[in-house]
């Protein structure tokens, strides 16, 4: 038998619970955060932290008790972690913003040199803009583009994640699938 831990671990949300069971049983996501979803399902479940450690096939019950107490302050971000080092984020909420009104405008065949946009001719776009970002890298530009729910189509069209044009009796119809934000997490 254990030692009792100093914190113990918080009721979890029904929104908690059900995200951790899902990231548990997860075959695609990182494996520490699969680990992380397992060690607190078991503490919750009543097991030792050492039995919890097992569970994940971990070894320490110490790094278990750190995880609680992150879990406790922090909720779901102590199972997803936090910033890995490296340089500091240089785009803020108003950079992302002016990357995303560039993206939403239509390229100027002229001015753009383009009739739709890739990472490149957006990127060329924004550094030659008066009020745009001289940096800019296309992975910034696609990072954005990704966080806003867009993604790359094999026809080489930028498309709103979850939205489909269909071809009916009636004409073009938008049909928007409900489920998008829970399918990207």
């Amino acid at each position: 038998m254990g030692r009792p831990p100093k914190e113990p671990l918080r009721a979890f949300t029904q929104t908690e619970r059900h995200e951790l069971e899902a990231l548990a049983r997860s075959r695609s996501a990182p494996a520490e955060q699969i680990a992380r979803a397992i060690e607190l399902l078991a503490v919750a479940h009543g097991n030792p932290l050492a039995q919890a450690a097992s569970a994940a096939h971990r070894r320490c019950r110490q790094a278990v008790a750190r995880l609680v107490g992150r879990f406790n302050r922090e909720g779901l971000t102590a199972v997803y972690g936090h910033h890995g080092g490296g340089p500091a984020v240089e785009y803020g909420v108003l950079e992302q913003e002016r990357i995303l009104q560039a993206f939403r405008r239509p390229p100027d065949r002229e001015q753009d040199g383009t009739a739709t946009w890739s990472l490149t001719t957006l990127q060329r776009a924004l550094r030659k803009a008066p009020d745009g970002l001289p940096r800019i890298s296309t992975y910034v530009i696609l990072q954005t583009l990704h966080r806003a729910g867009y993604t790359w189509q094999q026809s080489r069209t930028w498309c709103q994640t979850g939205t489909v044009e269909r071809k009916r009796q009636a004409g073009v119809v938008c049909v928007q699938d409900p489920d998008t934000p829970q399918k990207r997490g």
